[in-house]
């Protein structure tokens, strides 16, 4: 765990927020800036900075978030008729918190764009 970590502050309970979904390796928390109805966080309890990190260093930690995507997708009812899981990676990629985590979002019409 890092201190100045948000997620990691979060994971041990130091922060509140609304939780989704929970096991072992993973949590899943409503984002407090919502793009969507469903604007669902899906983080891993201990921290990696980004999914190459976490890609290099935990394939089970891996195979948990994504099992967790899937869970908060049933648990929302956004499965079908779908929604859309981002990986925000690096300064490009529009990373604001270095601790890896999926947003899941549905609920509404996304557009195909993503640029």
């Amino acid at each position: 765990m890092s201190d100045s970590c948000l997620f990691c502050r979060i994971v041990a309970g130091e922060l509140p927020s609304t939780v989704v979904y929970e096991n072992d390796l993973v949590i899943a928390i409503r984002d407090i800036n919502p793009v969507a109805p469903v604007h669902v966080l899906v983080l891993t309890k201990e921290h990696y900075d980004d999914i190459v990190d976490l890609g290099e260093r935990s394939p089970e930690a891996s195979a948990a978030l994504i099992e967790a995507v899937a869970s908060v997708a049933q648990i929302e009812q956004v499965a079908e008729p779908g929604f859309r899981t981002t990986f925000n990676t690096g300064v490009q990629g529009g990373q604001t918190v270095d601790h890896v985590h999926a947003h899941v979002i549905g609920r509404r019409q996304l557009s195909t764009s993503l640029g």
